[in-house]
C-alpha cells in the first residue's frame, strides 16, 4: 500500500544563487564554477576541511545537502532509515576529463578518486550518516517522474523513511543542483511528493 509522503525541504544551485525552500540565501559573483562554490561555502561559514579536496560535483552535492538538512532532526530516524536517489545527465565526466588531461603527465589519484558519479552520494551520506539505501541513475534529463517512482518505492516498502533525492549535475562552466528531502512525516509547509510539485 502506498504510504503517504511529503517534501519537506527544497534546495536549489544555479546561476550563482542558493535556495532554500524557495528563498534565496546566497548570490555570488563568481563564474568560475569552483570559485562560486567555494565563495558559498565560505558564506555559510561550513567547517569541513574534505571539502577543499572534493571535486565539483561533489561540492555541488554536499552544499546543497548541507542547506536542504538545515534544521532536519536526523536522530528522529535510525540511519538505516535514511538514504538518497540523485540523478545527472553527465555521469562524472567533469572530472572525467580532468583526469584524462593528467594524463599526458602523471595521471593523479587524487582525481582519479572522484571519476565515479555516485562519489557525491557517499560524500553526502558520510557527512550526515545517512546508511540506508542509496542510488545514482544518469539520465539524458531531469525525470521527475522516474524520481517519484523510485523514491516512492522505497519509502512505500519502508525500505527509507526519509530521502534526499533530486538532481546533481556539472560539467564545465554548468551546474545545477536540485534536491529534495522526502519524508513521510508531514510537517509545516511540507507539499505532497508528487510529479507535479517536483517539476
Amino acid at each position: 500500500m502506498a504510504a503517504e509522503k511529503y517534501i519537506t525541504g527544497t534546495c536549489n544551485i544555479s546561476n550563482k544563487r542558493v535556495v532554500q525552500n524557495g528563498e534565496t540565501l546566497f548570490t555570488g559573483d563568481a563564474s568560475a564554477v569552483d570559485s562560486f562554490l567555494l565563495s558559498a561555502y565560505q558564506h555559510f561559514h561550513y567547517s569541513y576541511p574534505k571539502f577543499h579536496k572534493m571535486d565539483n560535483l561533489c561540492k555541488l552535492g554536499w552544499l546543497a545537502a548541507e542547506v536542504l538538512l538545515q534544521g532536519f532532526d536526523k536522530n528522529y530516524y535510525h540511519a538505516e532509515q535514511l538514504g538518497t536517489v540523485l540523478m545527472n545527465a553527465n555521469s562524472s565526466l567533469d572530472m572525467d576529463l580532468r583526469y584524462q588531461a593528467s594524463m599526458a603527465g602523471v595521471p593523479s589519484p587524487s582525481l582519479f578518486v572522484y571519476t565515479l558519479p555516485n562519489i557525491v552520494a557517499g560524500e553526502i551520506c558520510i557527512r550526515h550518516h545517512f546508511k540506508g539505501e542509496n542510488a545514482f541513475f544518469v539520465q539524458p534529463n531531469f525525470d521527475a517522474a522516474f524520481l517519484v517512482q523510485q523514491v516512492g518505492y522505497l519509502l512505500d516498502h519502508n525500505i527509507l523513511q526519509a530521502c534526499i533525492c533530486g538532481w546533481l549535475d556539472v560539467l564545465g562552466a554548468e551546474y545545477e543542483a536540485k534536491l529534495f528531502l522526502v519524508e513521510k512525516v508531514k510537517k509545516e509547509n511540507a507539499v505532497a511528493f508528487s510529479v507535479e510539485n517536483i517539476k
